[in-house]
């Protein structure tokens, strides 16, 4: 069993940044492949990035390449998503998850999930 908590969501102008942060706690979190996934109202949950288990490889939809980094720091069993060039497209309820991270992009790669944090972006 893994417990995921994110933190860092809020309200934010377009153009703007925020950094989300998922605390893993009651497994080995170097064990698994950790992503970020987001839904927005009215639409079906998407894969946004992910990272492999030792950090040294990553995931990314197309449309926020170039503008979210994701990263892990294994000693705090925590993995950031840092959200640059925010723009309204991006507000979604933003959800972390861990598992074997395969296939990377979907769901069905991850089998521990967070809460969730809202992330809005105003214009």
């Amino acid at each position: 069993q893994v417990s995921l908590v994110e933190s860092g969501g809020g309200l934010v102008q377009a153009g703007g940044s925020l950094r989300l942060s998922c605390v893993a706690s009651g497994r080995t979190f170097r064990n698994f492949n950790t992503g970020w996934f987001r839904q927005a109202p009215g639409k079906e949950r998407e894969f946004v990035a992910a990272i492999n288990r030792s950090g040294g490889s990553t995931w990314y939809v197309d449309s926020v390449k170039g503008r979210f980094t994701i990263s892990r720091d294994n000693a705090k069993n925590t993995v950031y998503l840092q959200m640059n060039s925010l723009k309204p497209e991006d507000t979604a309820v933003y959800y972390c998850a861990a598992g074997s991270g395969w296939p990377v992009t979907t769901e069905q790669g991850y089998e521990y999930w967070g809460q969730g944090t809202q992330v809005t972006v105003s214009s």
